[in-house]
């Protein structure tokens, strides 16, 4: 697909700019403690600023349910994205925001109120839609993260105004475009979490379209009971053996090998540094779970990227939170970030978890991408077309 980035967008000097950005940013009191989502929304705002622009940024910031809430009030984050930017920033409540962006000049920047505080905000209302519609000349989304909702300023005010991805943005669909949309193959897909049922239309989509698919964490036990293997007491939902078996056979006719872990890291219970037994899956003792992937079956992993030239990435190979649970995710994801230093691999990984066991594993920054998106790099998996982005197709 493509789209209007930045680089179509022409002359924005003294234009009004709306610019949706992702600013749902985690705070201990007054202090934003991840400021990653600023960061990222920081290059679109700063060019569109330099080029004479009035930017003004939309966002969302909790759930108010369509009533103001103080306590989930955007001017909460302005001094942050301040501090991130290097530049002065306003705060812009809905009192009074026609007349407060009147006084805008070339060059300012200002976040606008919570767009949630506004009912008809995830409802796409018409009404919300022309509100936001006439602030602004022109249309920038910013925030792949919310592209999955047709909400009126993710999706409803594409359609009103001239509208263009952000460099956020283009970043995301760029890199997904490389790693499912016309990738170069073989292709591996590591999907794992704790329930096949919150995936299902992943592996679904998945398994015609990758050569590999690595399947870790609770996920692999329902796939193992499914071939008649006994788990024991871990996690598995066993009332979609059924379910796993046809995608099992899908992906036999699609030509995708689906890896399963055949020795795994099991305990008796779920803590922090257990006694653990490193087990082929068919020594599970009743009373045992499956906490991990074991290293035998990590290493064979490990030689299967080696022959792939494109990764995607979503979820954990095992309970990387609790120790020593996380050590299947850790290096796995070091052999995939050192393939990709070597220019062998393209790696795309997504959604909260995945990113947590990257820097845990100390490798983000050595994947080709890493999105920060939860539910919007789910559903791209999934196959489904996000309103957000197809509202910016030119």
């Amino acid at each position: 697909m493509s789209f209007r980035t930045l680089d179509d967008i022409g002359d924005v000097t003294g234009k009004r700019v709306l610019v949706r950005e992702d600013l749902n940013v985690p705070m201990d009191g007054a202090r934003v403690t991840d400021d990653t989502r600023l960061r990222a929304a920081a290059p679109t705002i700063a060019e569109l600023a330099d080029k004479g622009a009035k930017v003004l940024v939309l966002a969302h910031f909790g759930r108010p349910k369509g009533q103001p809430n103080p306590d989930m009030s955007l001017a909460r984050v302005t001094h942050a994205l301040r501090d991130v930017l290097g530049r002065e920033v306003r705060f812009i409540d809905w009192e009074g925001d026609a007349d407060a962006v009147a006084t805008m000049q070339p060059g300012d920047v200002a976040i606008l109120e919570n767009t949630r505080f506004f009912a008809g905000e995830e409802k796409n209302d018409p009404a919300v839609v022309d509100r936001l519609a006439a602030l602004g000349d022109v249309y920038v989304n910013d925030a792949f993260s919310a592209a999955h909702r047709a909400h009126a300023s993710t999706e409803g005010l594409a359609h009103r105004l001239p509208a263009y991805a952000g460099r956020s943005m283009q970043a995301e669909l760029e890199a997904l475009g490389k790693a499912l949309g016309s990738p170069e193959h073989p292709v591996a897909a590591v999907v794992g979490g704790a329930k096949v049922s919150t995936k299902l239309d992943v592996l679904k989509h998945l398994v015609a379209r990758v050569d590999h698919l690595i399947i870790g964490g609770g996920m692999a036990n329902t796939f193992l009971a499914a071939r008649g293997v006994n788990v024991g007491k871990s996690l598995c939902e066993h009332d979609l053996a059924g379910t796993a078996a046809e995608i099992m056979d899908a992906a036999d006719k699609a030509g995708c090998t689906v890896h399963l872990p055949y020795d795994v890291v099991v305990a008796e219970e779920f803590r922090a540094n257990p006694p653990t037994r490193t087990v082929n899956v068919h020594e599970v003792a009743s009373q045992e779970m499956i906490l991990d992937v074991g290293p035998a079956a990590v290493e064979a992993l490990a030689d299967a990227l080696k022959t792939c030239r494109t990764l995607v990435w979503n979820g954990p190979m095992g309970a990387f939170e609790t120790p020593p649970f996380d050590a299947a995710t850790v290096s796995l994801a070091r052999t995939a970030a050192a393939l990709t230093k070597d220019g062998s691999l393209v790696s795309v990984a997504g959604g909260g978890d995945t990113v947590a066991a990257l820097n845990q594993a100390g490798v983000a920054g050595d994947f080709s991408f890493v999105s920060t998106a939860g539910g919007a790099f789910l559903e791209w998996m999934e196959g489904r077309e996000l309103p957000g982005v197809a509202a910016l197709a030119s």
